[in-house]
């Protein structure tokens, strides 16, 4: 536990909003939960979990469960300081003092949201509650209800063979990194902390 919380002062920088996105058809809750825990326990605030089957967002309570026991497991009575408030989840009781925000996406929450957004704004321009002059990267964001509070990912670490993140949130990876490994299935605590020093070592140019 000490060495976690080492690890993540180390770095020389550590991102806000980490994305993990699975492509593999047979995804897994352990190890799905072990990877959301980490995050926790090096001091990542947000999270978001995606698959592109969505098998994940429709089992939230079970990855959620999954996660809870992870806690116990992973950090023992330190678990109390490693919180985690499950944005999108409604059980009662499971919203604690957060330090780490959880986010469980579909691909109904990335191309279909932009449409939504699009949708609610053509709404407010009906209604002369807008004009097409209004719309901007803010009006947008405040728009897509997905990703609502949350910053936009600095990291995702894509699992599986696809090159691709198979719709994980177009519209907010435009300057994300993206780190590819092979699989999550049966990851260790020593490949995830790998890429997060991979990502602390990259120069981000913004394009320039």
């Amino acid at each position: 536990r000490q060495r976690w919380r080492a690890d993540g002062r180390a770095l020389r920088k550590l991102p806000v909003h980490v994305g993990l996105v699975v492509t593999e058809e047979e995804p897994s809750y352990a190890d799905m939960a072990s990877l959301v825990v980490w995050c926790m326990a090096v001091g990542i605030s947000y999270v978001s979990v995606y698959d592109h089957n969505g098998i994940f967002k429709r089992n939230n309570s079970r990855l959620m469960d999954e996660i809870l026991k992870q806690q116990q497991e992973l950090l023992g009575l330190d678990c109390s300081k490693y919180t985690v408030e499950f944005a999108n989840y409604d059980k009662t009781g499971q919203v604690l003092n957060c330090q780490s925000t959880l986010k469980v996406l579909s691909p109904e929450d990335g191309k279909a949201d932009i449409v939504k957004a699009a949708q609610s704004f053509c709404q407010l321009v009906a209604e002369q509650q807008r004009t097409h002059s209004d719309l901007d990267v803010n009006m947008l964001d405040n728009l897509l209800s997905s990703t609502n509070g949350f910053p936009d990912p600095d990291l995702v670490l894509k699992f599986g063979p696809v090159d691709s993140t198979l719709g994980f949130l177009p519209w907010h990876i435009r300057l994300t990194e993206i780190i590819s490994l092979p699989s999550h299935l049966n990851i260790s605590y020593e490949d995830f902390f790998s890429a997060l020093h991979h990502y602390a070592a990259c120069e981000q140019r913004w394009g320039k």
